[in-house]
């Protein structure tokens, strides 16, 4: 029996806690440098095109090294995985406080991205093996749940009072007295144990291939904009990209100890719940920073206006994440939430394709707010239990490295896609003659429209969901509804 499934009621919810303030800070970091980017910009000298590279070299890693961070947990101890890459990332964020050169801060956003990958990877597999039983695992999945969906927003509005009052270093300098507090807790909450696989060969050749293949993945969609969709470049990579993903799974259909075990994609739940996640993932990644866009550059809001504008669906989802969804799932189970959920998310999206120039804050802003929150909040914790509730406890690790793979690489896509499809819309309003803001307008308009077909695709994808019946779950119902 796994040493974490032993620890008493009240220090496993304090570990959840911790955890998930470690997560939240990963979470952080892909929104808060937005908010950020004209500062450094000024400060560093960076030129419109080297300024994506703050943003791009901590994508690359991230997506990157998923899958392997998540193998690596299984092998060497979940516990000792998480410190090293809290470790990685704390430091990592010092230097980019701290750093004065354009070279600086990209390599050391790339260290930041890898030390946040290996946090990501590996904290999912913690807390499923934290709570084993079926109501605790969906009210602490529900919590997680709402530190991944919300931390976006936070960090919208963390990274505008930062940068406002201080300056851009503290969006970085923050993480380190949390990375020291989350570090010292973690020795003092969980356990140290061996890795449910350990005794295992990594399987070394399979790490290389597709960490190789995500890297260059996703080098090409973040281009793609700017190289051209249909240049050698793009073109090159995704063909690389091919090759490389043939050779992993080459590799992983012979060795003895693979990576990757093809078998896991033999489990319904697991491959339906990783379809949906880089659709879902599309859809929500539309969403928040399109809806950014159109907020600051159609309806004139400043940051912190915006990161205020996202409170109502941050409020659904908390509400819903901790605890509703919990009752939800026990009473209706994975499939009907899910997809529920999805398609009020869509319906959200398509209000947002309707938004006009001159919009209104309470009219055509908040009533997609609050489906988009309602949808998310529903939908979150059963695809997250999809994705992880069928693995064996060695493969945990690796199958929270392929659910958080999934929905980096279906956020990276989507949004490259749809940022791509806006702004030729917008290019295509504005050699007809509309003004440029109406030509904004319809180019944020089309992606919107998109976004809500990727979220009822997910929909569609998630009827095809197994749903499990528990031999405890009027217990665990029970239980859940007198907490």
């Amino acid at each position: 029996m796994n040493r974490t499934t032993s620890l008493d009621h009240r220090k496993r919810w304090l570990a959840l806690l911790v955890l998930c303030l470690g997560v939240l800070m990963i979470v952080l970091d892909t929104t808060i440098v937005n908010v950020a980017l004209p500062s450094i910009r000024t400060d560093l000298g960076f030129t419109e095109t080297s300024l994506v590279w703050v943003v791009n070299a901590y994508m690359l890693t991230f997506s990157g090294f998923l899958l392997l961070g998540g193998r690596l947990g299984d092998l060497f101890g979940h516990r000792r995985v998480f410190l090293i890459g809290l470790t990685v990332f704390t430091l990592a964020s010092l230097a980019c406080g701290i750093a004065t050169t354009q070279a600086l801060l990209v390599a050391a956003r790339a260290v930041q991205g890898l030390g946040g990958a290996v946090v990501s990877a590996v904290s999912l597999s913690l807390i499923m093996n934290l709570f084993t039983e079926p109501a605790d695992r969906a009210k602490a999945m529900g919590v997680y749940g709402f530190v991944c969906a919300g931390g976006g927003s936070i960090g919208v509005l963390l990274g505008g009072l930062l940068t406002g009052t201080l300056s851009w270093h503290w969006i970085f300098l923050v993480n380190l007295p949390i990375g020291v507090v989350v570090y010292a807790l973690c020795l003092m909450l969980l356990p140290a144990a061996a890795g449910q696989a350990s005794g295992q060969r990594l399987d070394v050749t399979g790490a290389v291939t597709v960490t190789l293949a995500l890297m260059l993945a996703v080098y090409a969609v973040v281009n793609g904009n700017e190289a051209g969709w249909l240049s050698a470049q793009t073109l090159g990579l995704l063909a690389a990209t091919a090759v490389l993903m043939v050779v992993f799974l080459v590799v992983e259909s012979r060795v003895k100890h693979p990576l990757m075990p093809l078998s896991l994609f033999g489990l319904r739940n697991i491959a339906i719940a990783n379809v949906v996640g880089v659709l879902w993932a599309a859809a929500m990644f539309a969403w928040f920073f399109i809806s950014a866009l159109y907020m600051q550059q159609v309806l004139g809001y400043s940051p912190m206006q915006v990161g205020l504008a996202f409170l109502p669906a941050n409020l659904i989802m908390a509400a819903f994440s901790l605890g509703l969804s919990a009752k939800i799932v026990m009473r209706f189970g994975i499939r009907r939430p899910l997809v529920a959920g999805l398609l009020t998310a869509a319906a959200g999206l398509a209000l947002f394709a309707r938004a006009p120039m001159g919009g209104d804050f309470v009219l055509d802003v908040l009533p997609g707010m609050l489906l988009l929150g309602l949808g998310g909040g529903i939908a979150f914790n059963p695809l997250l239990l999809a994705a992880m509730s069928d693995v064996d406890p060695s493969d945990s690790g690796l199958a929270s490295g392929v659910v958080n793979t999934a929905f980096m690489m279906g956020g990276a896509l989507g949004l490259a896609v749809l940022a791509s499809l806006a702004a030729a819309r917008s290019d295509s309003l504005a050699a007809a003659g509309a003004a440029s803001q109406a030509a904004l307008t319809g180019g944020y308009h089309l992606a919107f429209a998109v976004g809500a077909v990727f979220a009822a695709l997910a929909a569609i994808c998630g009827i095809f969901m197994r749903t499990k019946v528990n031999a405890g779950a009027q217990e665990a119902e029970a239980a859940t509804a007198t907490s």
